[in-house]
């Protein structure tokens, strides 16, 4: 058995927890070991049924995508039977009384040496292991969960705390000194899987891909009608501004059907189903960028729900690769509360990402019955950054200026 593709720009693992030892009978798609990455954690079935004959990747190692991690024997009988025999060694010690005493005894001490090799290596192995487990391994930072409790409980920041553990682990002791004395020492934390593939997948759209980048302010009154109305669906469902621009960026591609695409090698794709990726923000690990699949066509109920469900998933690190796979346009939403507007990377293979800043108040020139009047309204800073051998700036700008234009129309009674 390998390890699989475990998504779009994933390519290793750590293996946390085998649900199954040496000599088990496993049945096909059944959990046979827990893998995390810098995006999901996630359960891998068996590839077939049979018995698991070896292991080739223990717990805590880091595992690429297509190595070799056990051995699956198809063929062979279940882990039972050896065990099967043990009880019954004690038949035949019932003959040997009958045999001659000197005999006797050279066949129970090879009776009884197999027994022990089944039953007592099997847990033995995983008792010598046993640290593995219980010290599990995050990317850039070794601690288990009891670890952590104790430093969440005495508010001190794992990064902080240098660990005394084998490969720099944080054991109990040193989690409980930190949380009596506090940190006394700098540590230098490596980056962690996560971060470390992030900057590698930008250099890689930087240098790859001819960046543009506009911006346009586009008013914002809908957010306020939204602020009136109640920010929640008929269904109890909350909804975000991010969402709402999710809403209109959506269905502003049905008229810029070249922003909906990638590129594969020198020809680009157009896709006519929208799947529009959310980026969020991984805490001390980077980005996950979940995905709205066939976004085209929801309202805004439909629409704040899905996304609602990706958040959960994301926040519970329950997320599946299927989640993750299939983008064909981005959103970036609100860095900050104060946030004006960002420029983000284009995310491979795709050829734009449209971005917002946060809906602020503001002074505003309304004419009243003919008459230019100062009043206080909403606005918002839309950012498209888009790949030129798509597009141009003119473009590019039209297509934010119709998201606003629909931003505008939109029918939130209805839409909820």
């Amino acid at each position: 058995m390998t390890l699989p593709s475990l998504g779009e720009s994933v390519t290793e693992g750590i293996i946390t927890r085998w649900f199954k030892s040496v000599g088990d009978q496993v049945a096909r798609d059944e959990p046979l070991f827990e893998i995390s990455t810098d995006k999901v954690d996630s359960e891998m079935p068996s590839p077939a049924a049979g018995v698991l004959t070896e292991i080739l990747a223990q717990e805590g190692d880091t595992v690429e995508t297509g190595a070799r991690v056990a051995v699956i024997d198809e063929g062979a009988t279940a882990a039972p039977t050896p065990s099967a025999a043990a009880p019954v060694a004690p038949a035949p010690v019932a003959p040997a009384p009958v045999a001659p005493a000197p005999v006797t005894p050279a066949p129970p001490a090879p009776a009884s040496a197999p027994a022990p090799a089944p039953v007592t290596p099997a847990p033995s192995a995983p008792a010598a292991a046993a640290p593995p487990p219980e010290v599990f391994e995050r990317p850039g930072l070794v601690t288990s969960p009891v670890v952590r409790r104790i430093l969440a409980d005495g508010g001190v920041d794992p990064t902080t705390v240098r660990g005394s553990g084998p490969g720099g682990s944080i054991t109990r002791r040193d989690a409980e000194r930190a949380v009596a004395n506090g940190p006394t020492d700098d540590v230098v934390v490596p980056l962690s899987n996560g971060l470390r593939r992030m900057g590698q997948h930008m250099a890689l759209s930087a240098q790859t891909t001819p960046h543009g980048f506009v911006a346009v302010e586009v008013d914002g009154a809908v957010f306020a009608e939204l602020d009136r109305r109640g920010r929640v669906t008929r269904d109890g469902v909350p909804v975000t501004d991010e969402m709402v621009v999710g809403l209109a960026a959506v269905r502003a591609l049905g008229e810029f059907e070249f922003l909906n695409a990638t590129f594969a090698g020198d020809e680009l794709v157009v896709h006519r189903t929208v799947n529009l990726g959310y980026m969020r923000e991984v805490h001390r690990d980077g980005m996950l960028v979940p995905v709205v699949h066939a976004a085209a066509g929801l309202t805004l109920r439909a629409l704040a729900r899905r996304v609602d469900e990706l958040g959960e998933r994301v926040a519970s690190r329950q997320l599946t690769t299927d989640d993750l796979l299939g983008g064909t346009f981005t959103l970036v939403g609100p860095t900050g509360s104060r946030a004006l507007w960002s420029a983000p990377i284009i995310i491979q293979p795709q050829v734009a990402v449209i971005s917002m800043g946060a809906v602020r108040q503001v002074p505003v020139v309304r004419e009243v019955d003919g008459v230019p009047r100062v009043e206080v309204g909403s606005q918002v800073i839309l950012g498209l950054s888009f790949d030129h051998r798509v597009c141009e700036p003119f473009t590019a700008t039209a297509y934010l200026e119709r998201v606003g234009e629909l931003l505008a129309g939109l029918d939130l009674e209805s839409e909820r």
